[in-house]
């Protein structure tokens, strides 16, 4: 094995491959890259055993050998990151050992057999179909916000996909908000097809997903989605759960609507957290005729009040809100005016963009 390469044409692949493999490891070959050079293709693979990201380059000059090893992941990319912009980085295997060379530097790794290197299982797709990165990424944006970090209630650490004929949703939820998105899409599907991506499956594919207007080709199998893009394939593991019926979390029968500027209503969220209780971060909304006060305090003593002006008619409603999960939904939607639907101060807010919207956002209130 024994081939040169730029630098930045290594640099880019590598670094996303490496994000994959987790610092700390049982097994030493998981703290490892696996490099295979077939042809004039050099494809890096890195995994958790729950994900997997195979990055692919073109290499400018024909190799002398082939072959495949795996070498220490983040060493690799330190190596390459601290070497000068613009320099030829040669590669040569010799006993099990990894020669690096470029100008007048030299190192040498150990390497790990690549026969030992684990696969993440992939079984036959049941569903696939094509989407603009731009458009998936847009997706993913707008929902992962909401997934859950470290909930006990496993299915909740990861993003719902919901497959449907002509559509694709995606929706996550930590108990306390709800974030949908649904992106008309061609999909032809016999039957509605829900899976769970687990969350670093969800971080590490929004990664991916730079150049806005190619194709990523999704296929989903029973227990794996696979994304495969011109550069990168990537494979992650799905988690066995039932997703709660976000349908019945949905306000449906709001009798409260307040619209009111986006852009003006995060900068008076963003002044009135200052001074809201740290750890439970409540903020009160005083509603009435075409007035929204928002008014927050702490343990100090401290308040701070903001008055913002909305279109709204109706009765008084004075509730409570996390004001991160607010000002998170203000930071993800579009458009200049913003759609709160409400119905008494004990049920859930529903945000949306003021215009047509595909996308759904719930926030619980909170008793102050």
């Amino acid at each position: 094995m024994k081939f040169v390469i730029s630098r930045e044409s290594l640099l880019k692949p590598l670094n996303l491959v490496a994000g994959v493999v987790e610092r700390r490891q049982t097994l030493p070959i998981l703290s490892n890259v696996m490099l295979v050079l077939e042809g004039s293709e050099l494809s890096i693979t890195g995994t958790d055993l729950e994900v997997e990201l195979v990055g692919r380059v073109n290499l400018e000059q024909a190799p002398d050998s082939g072959g495949e090893i795996t070498v220490p992941a983040r060493k690799l990319a330190d190596i390459c990151k601290s070497l000068p912009d613009g320099s030829d980085i040669q590669f040569s295997l010799e006993d099990q050992r990894l020669i690096i060379k470029s100008g007048r530097s030299r190192f040498i790794l150990s390497c790990l057999s690549a026969s030992d290197f684990p696969n993440v299982e992939e079984g036959p797709g049941n569903q696939g179909f094509t989407v603009t990165q731009g458009v998936l990424k847009r997706l993913i944006d707008r929902t992962s916000f909401a997934m859950a970090q470290q909930d006990v209630r496993y299915y909740l650490n990861g993003m719902l996909w919901e497959i449907r004929s002509g559509q694709l949703r995606l929706v996550a939820t930590d108990g306390h908000r709800l974030a949908v998105c649904t992106l008309p899409a061609d999909i032809t599907a016999e039957e509605n097809l829900q899976v769970i991506l687990p969350r670093k499956g969800v971080i590490e594919l929004a990664r991916l997903l730079m150049n806005e207007n190619e194709n990523v080709e999704i296929v989903i199998g029973t227990n794996h989605i696979r994304a495969t893009t011109t550069e990168f394939t990537f494979t992650s593991k799905l988690v066995d759960g039932k997703f709660p019926d976000y349908d019945r979390v949905l306000p449906k029968a709001s009798t409260k609507a307040v619209f009111g500027a986006r852009d003006e209503l995060r900068q008076a969220f963003t002044r009135t957290s200052i001074l809201s209780n740290e750890k439970y971060r409540g903020v009160r909304l005083l509603l009435s005729d075409n007035n929204l006060q928002i008014v927050a305090n702490n343990p100090e003593q401290e308040e701070a009040e903001e008055t913002v002006s909305v279109d709204y008619q109706g009765d008084t409603l004075e509730i409570g809100f996390n004001v991160s999960y607010l000002l998170d939904v203000l930071g993800v939607l579009s458009g200049d005016q913003v759609k709160i639907s409400l119905s008494d101060s004990n049920s859930s807010a529903l945000l949306e963009e003021a215009e047509e919207s595909d996308s759904m956002y719930v926030v619980m209130p909170m008793r102050l």
